[in-house]
Formats: structure tokens, C-alpha cells, sequence
């Protein structure tokens, strides 16, 4: 896509990390590794998901057709195509339907049933936010462990703002994702007395202009497709966060996606099952990442990180 400069260049550029008692004061930091980024130089790019969603909008937006403010209603899967309704737009017929719709996949509940069947629950609910860099952060992350929770702010943007990270662990709390009320109860009951910062994260949160809360889940599928309706990313394989490889696995698999269906011609049947047979291996040691047992994820050495992510040969299609 012609995008590596563009992403290279809103690279977060975090020099390390402090952490500190509840109190404010740092017990240790480190300037090889970070909570969010791994190590400090690495050849991965952080950057934020709003940068790489301005930069993949911009590239594709010329020859892209957007319906924002939209979702899909019903899929008629007649084996010639797929008509779509939709709760606002007029219905349309397609050749294929790509279900890149996240964690909580429309198109997955209306295709291949209801989310149950196929989350793996991590315990861990955790909310992102923006908020002043009030801390004057520079090019820094800075985290407290609390006795039930975690806190942590990073500056972003140039240390013109930054990101606030609150996270507790709680393996039997159902809260609607889409219920901001109820999460920001939930996170004030639970962050209230945990000290540091916390106070002051709470109150940003509530006029925080994105504000994001889930609990940490995986996807699990046997098969991403059905029909001429495919699934690709956090809708199909869903890696959860504390993997660190949402994103790249999601962006790779676009790409395999794409390039075999390509390649398949007009027989998107053997594209979708080549799909699956190039990716479905390195999808579930991307997973394996993230161990259920252990709040904010396993300790996992790096090289067999290295070994795990790099564990897959990309095809030139």
C-alpha cells in the first residue's frame, strides 16, 4: 500500500518506561522494553490505532466506497451473491462479503451465529482514553500495579497529549461493551483507592473523546468462511490485545486474503480455503501468546516471541 514511510514517521518514539508506588514515586525504569511496545528498538512500528486508521482511510479512500454511520441488517447467501439490508442504506447485492468488523463481528453472529460459541473470555477488562499530558511526559510510559488494578499514562503525539491504560482483572464480570455508563462505574468502584494518578484518570475519562472499554478476548473459529460471506482479523482470530499482534496478524491476513483470492480467479471457494490453510497456523501461535492464568498476559521470552511472530513466510502475490 506504499504506507511503511508514513507509518514510520507517526511512530510513538517512547524512550522507556517508570514505575512507581501508589504515592508517585519511581521504584524502578527501564529504557530497553515497554509495557505497550516491547522492546524500545525494535524494528515493529508503535503507533496509535487513530494515526494507522487516518493513514489506511487516506490510502484507500480514492477508490473505497464508505458507509459510515451504518450496519449490516441481513445476509442472503442465494450461491450467486450475497444481498445486503442494512439499517439505514438501501439494500445492495455483492459478489463477497468481508466480515472486518472486530471482536463483536455483526457479520460473524448473522453468518456463523452468536458470539458465545466462539470467544475465549481472558478475565482481564481494560479501558484506553486520551488525556492531557499532565504529567509532562516526554516520550515516556508511566505505570503503578496497584493491589487489584492497573494504571498507566504514555505520551503520544509529539508529547502534545496522551493515553491513559486503566485495567483490573475479574474473570466472572459481564459488562456490555456498549453500556460507557456502566463502565465507568465499574472502573471508579474498582480504581477509586488504588492510589497515584487514579483520581485524576477518572475524571479525564468521562469527557475523553475516545473512550474504549472491553474485556481482554480471543476468537477462536475452525473455519473463517461460509458461502461467499469470509471473516478476516479480530472478527475471525481475534488475538486479544495482551498478544501485542492484533493488529499485525489482522493487517497480514487482509493481505493473504486477498492475495489468494487473487490468485484463485474467479473460484473465491479455493481463495477462502487457501486463505485458511496459509494463515490458520500462525493464527493460533499468535494466540498462544496469551495465557488465560496470568493477568496483563504470560511472561513469554523474547526470542520465543521473536520466533512466534516472525513464523510465517509472506507470499509475493
Amino acid at each position: 500500500m506504499g504506507l511503511l514511510a508514513a507509518a514510520q514517521e507517526h511512530k510513538t518514539r517512547i524512550r522507556g518506561a517508570s514505575f512507581v508506588d501508589r504515592d508517585g514515586n519511581e521504584l524502578f525504569r527501564d529504557t530497553e522494553s515497554t509495557p505497550t511496545g516491547g522492546p524500545v528498538n525494535s524494528p515493529d512500528i508503535e503507533l496509535l490505532r487513530d494515526d494507522l486508521v487516518e493513514l489506511l482511510y487516506g490510502a484507500t479512500q480514492p477508490s473505497v466506497e464508505y458507509l459510515f454511520d451504518d450496519s449490516i441488517s441481513t445476509l442472503q447467501d442465494d450461491g450467486d451473491s450475497v444481498r445486503v439490508t442494512f439499517e439505514r442504506a438501501a439494500a445492495r447485492e455483492f459478489d463477497l462479503v468481508i466480515g472486518a468488523d472486530g471482536l463483536h463481528s455483526n457479520v460473524r453472529r448473522l453468518v456463523f451465529g452468536p458470539e458465545e460459541q466462539f470467544v475465549k473470555r481472558l478475565g482481564t477488562h481494560a479501558a484506553i482514553f486520551t488525556v492531557p499530558n499532565f504529567l509532562e511526559l516526554d516520550y515516556w510510559q508511566t505505570w503503578h500495579y496497584g493491589d487489584s488494578t492497573m494504571a498507566g499514562v504514555y505520551s503520544a503525539r509529539n508529547n502534545t497529549e496522551a493515553r491513559a491504560a486503566l485495567a483490573f482483572m475479574d474473570t466472572e464480570l459481564r459488562i456490555d461493551y456498549r453500556d460507557t455508563e456502566a463502565q465507568f462505574a465499574e472502573l471508579q468502584r474498582r480504581m477509586a483507592e488504588d492510589g497515584w494518578v487514579r483520581a485524576q484518570l477518572l475524571h479525564y475519562m468521562r469527557s475523553a473523546p475516545d473512550f474504549y472499554f472491553d474485556e481482554m478476548s480471543q476468537i477462536l473459529m475452525d473455519r473463517w468462511s461460509r458461502g461467499r460471506v469470509a471473516l478476516v482479523g479480530d472478527a475471525g482470530y481475534c488475538c486479544s490485545p495482551l498478544s501485542g499482534q492484533g493488529t499485525s496478524v489482522a493487517l497480514l491476513g487482509a493481505y493473504i486474503l486477498a492475495g489468494e483470492l487473487k490468485a484463485a480467479g474467479d473460484d473465491y471457494q479455493l481463495g477462502f480455503a487457501n486463505y485458511h490453510a496459509e494463515f490458520h497456523g500462525f493464527v493460533e501461535r499468535n494466540q498462544w501468546l496469551v495465557s488465560d492464568n496470568i493477568p496483563g498476559g504470560a511472561p513469554i521470552p523474547q526470542e520465543e516471541f521473536e520466533r512466534i511472530v516472525h513464523s510465517i513466510t509472506i507470499k509475493d502475490y
